[in-house]
């Protein structure tokens, strides 16, 4: 008998997440110079390191033989002072999946389920199959979230319902007022979970408080990370903010040592760091700009994106799916974006924005692989 078989069924039916292709990986793979590769795949920053976070990792590499602080304390008051909420309000994770997984492992089991959108991110599917627990899939309304049909699939079975705000792969988002609506109708019993990973990205005109909304809801769970803006994807830290009960139930399920020394001393540097998010956020609405002008130019469709990426429609040829046709001509060019038709949108390639070079070079890449 194969011990593998003793496996739980719903762990061995988990299809395992497809991250991005690296670098290496392309190179070796087409014989390509690593450094003629611009990949656009995985929603990275552009710009690299914060000035002040490679300093701070710089200054921490003496201190590696030793084992981070558990408990985040540094992170957590950096964090606290700019939010407003007490320390045992945070809780800090391995990149924000780790928050998401946590609150999994704390609410979700067999027989009970979650609620989470069509187009939404992998991991909340991946989370809740894990635990033995049903995923309700919720109908994509023009490829972003239906908050009224969300609250309409609420079981009584349900603990969590998830949402990506803006959401990934599509970049849509659900406007503050909507959002602020549906925490609020929603059933107390339920553990509302809104993912902000891309949440810095927002223009004044479209940002709003979530975190101002933990004090009415004690239901609420608020996630972000530093994998974006704060461009420390490398390092795996994010954080979540809720009810202090909620945190001690997370910090219940949370791995011992979970976040590093170097990503926590990177994350407080980094999060001081108004100057680089402020340059961050500029590079990538000229970015967005110059790949919305290039679509245009090449008559093709996109979903509008709060994000720093977009997903551009690639148009069928004799009825079939051509994304992924594009996909390999675009890596045998040396530019790696991502194939979304995991998210049931065959039709759909994802880009992040980089810098106006890498931009323009994809674009190119793009024309020759349309006309090729």
């Amino acid at each position: 008998m194969d011990i593998c078989e003793f496996s739980p069924s719903y762990v061995r039916a988990i299809a395992p997440y497809q991250p991005g292709k690296p670098i290496s990986e392309l190179a070796r793979e087409y014989g390509l110079d690593e450094r003629s590769i611009v990949k656009l795949a995985s929603n990275e920053n552009p710009l690299g390191l914060s000035p002040r976070a490679r300093t701070a990792i710089e200054r921490e590499l003496a201190e590696l033989s030793r084992y981070p602080d558990g408990n985040a304390f540094d992170l957590k008051a950096a964090l606290s002072r700019k939010y407003g909420v007490p320390m045992e309000a945070i809780v800090v994770g391995n990149g924000s999946n780790d928050i998401l997984e946590m609150a999994a492992a704390a609410f979700l089991a067999p027989g009970r389920s979650s609620v989470y959108s069509q187009h939404a991110f992998a991991v909340y599917p991946l989370a809740t199959q894990a635990r033995g627990a049903k995923g309700i899939v919720v109908p994509a309304k023009d490829f972003g979230h239906d908050p009224d049909a969300m609250l309409a699939a609420i079981t009584p079975e349900a603990r969590i319902v998830f949402i990506a705000n803006p959401n990934n792969p599509t970049g849509t988002l659900v406007q503050g007022a909507a959002l602020e609506a549906f925490v609020a109708r929603a059933p107390r019993d339920v553990l509302v979970v809104i993912d902000e990973a891309y949440n810095e990205y927002l223009p004044p005109e479209l940002s709003y408080d979530s975190i101002g909304w933990l004090a009415k809801h004690p239901n609420l769970l608020v996630t972000r990370t530093f994998s974006k803006v704060y461009a420390l994807a490398g390092l795996r830290v994010g954080y979540g903010l809720c009810d202090p009960k909620i945190a001690d139930l997370l910090n219940r399920v949370r791995q011992p040592f979970n976040v590093n020394n170097l990503a926590l001393a990177a994350a407080v540097a980094a999060l001081g760091d108004a100057e680089f998010v402020a340059r961050s956020c500029r590079v990538n609405r000229a970015g967005m700009s110059q790949l919305e002008n290039g679509f245009r130019a090449l008559a093709l469709e996109w979903i509008a994106s709060a994000g720093n990426f977009l997903s551009v429609r690639i148009p069928q040829s004799g009825g079939k799916p051509q994304a992924g046709i594009v996909f390999e001509k675009l890596l045998r060019q040396g530019v790696i974006v991502r194939p979304v038709a995991g998210y049931q949108m065959p039709d759909h390639l994802r880009v992040t924005v980089g810098l106006r070079e890498e931009n323009d070079r994809f674009l190119a890449a793009l024309t020759n692989a349309l006309g090729a």
